[in-house]
């Protein structure tokens, strides 16, 4: 099955896909959050192309394990992009997994303007 992980920004949305076996992903794409919101043909193809089966949604909780606002926010506009395109969800703690992301672009070479927008989609990879 293959599984679409999404790291869910307000200005835009960082997606990894992963494999059948579901043993490795791939940072696939970032897209503007209003285009997945809005289900916008981008994001439509990419469902489409790589026959997406499940949305893994990253879960921003506190270092604490809770559920604060922003967390509470994914959840509500994770429901709905995964109404939206009809296809069953979930989530996974993404605690951290920016910072990794930034971390391993950094230690690769890149400068912080050419991390902008990576670290999105490097970040749905670690969860």
């Amino acid at each position: 099955m293959r599984i679409l992980a999404l790291d869910v920004g307000k200005v835009r949305i960082g997606l990894a896909i992963s494999n059948e076996q579901e043993t490795i992903a791939t940072p696939l794409a970032v897209l503007p959050s209003e285009e997945v919101f809005a289900m916008a043909p981008s994001f439509k193809r990419i469902l489409d192309d790589w026959e997406v089966e499940h949305l893994l949604f990253g879960l921003p909780r506190t270092m604490g394990g809770e559920l604060g606002p922003q967390a509470v926010a994914i959840k509500d506009v994770a429901d709905a992009i995964a109404c939206t395109a009809g296809l069953p969800h979930t989530f996974a703690d993404e605690r951290l997994s920016s910072k990794e992301a930034k971390n391993s672009l950094k230690a690769s070479g890149l400068s912080e303007k050419e991390m902008r927008g990576k670290v999105d989609m490097v970040a749905a990879t670690l969860f």
